[in-house]
């Protein structure tokens, strides 16, 4: 069961405050919440009218689903292409009264995999509309925790702000699990005994460091873009017609301005923790390289020697004394035996071995 439960898709009615099931294949999700004595509570669509919902979630709705928000709120909402558009003032913008944030939120896809996409917030002054087209844990997390305690939502600022600090959470959760697995990689990197030969552990090590440095970077790009939006809430000027902080709210913003900065710097620390790993683990691998090459280079030097010997003694003169000598065969074994046996005490004085 996922942290919000499945309402179904919805397909507008012909009327501007009810929204009807539709049984098509393919449904999206329609999810709405009210306050009720400060708790936040699940609206059921078919009962309930849409309108009078504090908070509605959209993921990722089909088109007519959105005519049918646009109709009851008489918004626009952005589509998916507007929602990823790179350029700040396509994310963050005022419109006819209605604030349009759009940043960057990581999904924790399976138990080993992150995904990270575009999250629209579409803040009213009495409602918030979330727009996404993946699932965000912190929407659940968020949403579970204001049905369970008692917490000040009146506005859709109200609402937006705790679902960014939902986010921000969740994203200081993640770092914190990545540090723990980078301090596990930097034991496996710099063991004292490692087996010697054991290539492919390191292999399975540099793909370890390669999806922490995926992961690291998503939740940077996260951070960078909630704190643009946190950023914008808290320094724009305010507005006679439209959505403003209050200076009850103010402070919260002020707070999460400061986790973000804290944790945009937790995660830079680890950037540079992993690159570092990074070049540890490709020195390693180097090293094990030129010991590999060192063996070989030491036994091609010190069977040079005896290979001499026996070639000046394979060559077929007339005139070689030695071959008419009794002793001439084990003469020349025993050249071959010190001849290699010199180099190799001498590397091992040295200790090339």
């Amino acid at each position: 069961m996922r942290g919000l439960s499945f309402l179904g898709a919805f397909r507008f009615s012909g009327r501007t405050d009810r929204l009807c099931p539709i049984t098509e294949t393919g449904f999206a999700m329609i999810v709405a919440y009210r306050s009720s004595g400060d708790r936040l509570v699940r609206m059921d669509l078919t009962q309930e009218h849409l309108r009078d919902a504090l908070w509605i979630d959209l993921e990722a709705p089909t088109v007519a689903e959105e005519d049918a928000v646009e109709a009851v709120l008489g918004i626009d909402i952005p589509t998916r292409e507007d929602m990823q558009e790179i350029e700040v003032s396509s994310r963050i913008y005022r419109e006819g009264g209605v604030l349009f944030l759009t940043a960057q939120i990581v999904a924790t896809v399976e138990a080993r995999e992150t995904e990270i996409g575009p999250l629209t917030f579409v803040v009213c002054p009495n409602r918030l509309v979330t727009l996404h087209y993946h699932h965000p844990g912190s929407i659940g997390y968020f949403a579970d925790w204001a049905a369970r305690h008692d917490t000040r939502l009146v506005s859709g600022i109200d609402a937006l702000l705790g679902l960014l600090d939902a986010a921000v959470d969740r994203l200081a959760d993640i770092l914190e699990g990545e540090a723990r697995k980078l301090d596990i990689l930097s034991k496996a990197v710099f063991a004292a005994h490692r087996p010697a030969g054991k290539t492919e552990t390191l292999a399975a090590v540099l793909q370890r460091i390669g999806r922490a440095e995926e992961v690291n970077a998503k939740v940077a790009e996260s951070l960078n873009t909630i704190l643009r939006v946190v950023g914008y809430l808290s320094v724009s000027s305010p507005s006679a017609d439209g959505v403003n902080l209050t200076e009850a709210e103010r402070p919260m913003a002020l707070t999460l301005l400061q986790d973000i900065r804290s944790l945009t710097e937790v995660a830079m620390t680890q950037s540079s923790k992993v690159r570092f790993l990074l070049d540890a683990t490709l020195g390693v691998i180097n090293i094990r390289q030129s010991d590999v090459i060192k063996i070989f280079s030491v036994v091609a030097f010190v069977f040079l020697p005896p290979t001499l010997i026996a070639s000046i003694y394979g060559m077929n003169f007339d005139v070689m004394p030695e071959l008419d000598w009794t002793w001439g065969y084990p003469m020349a074994l025993g050249m071959m035996v010190v001849s290699a046996l010199v180099p190799y005490l001498f590397f091992r004085w040295k200790k090339w071995l």
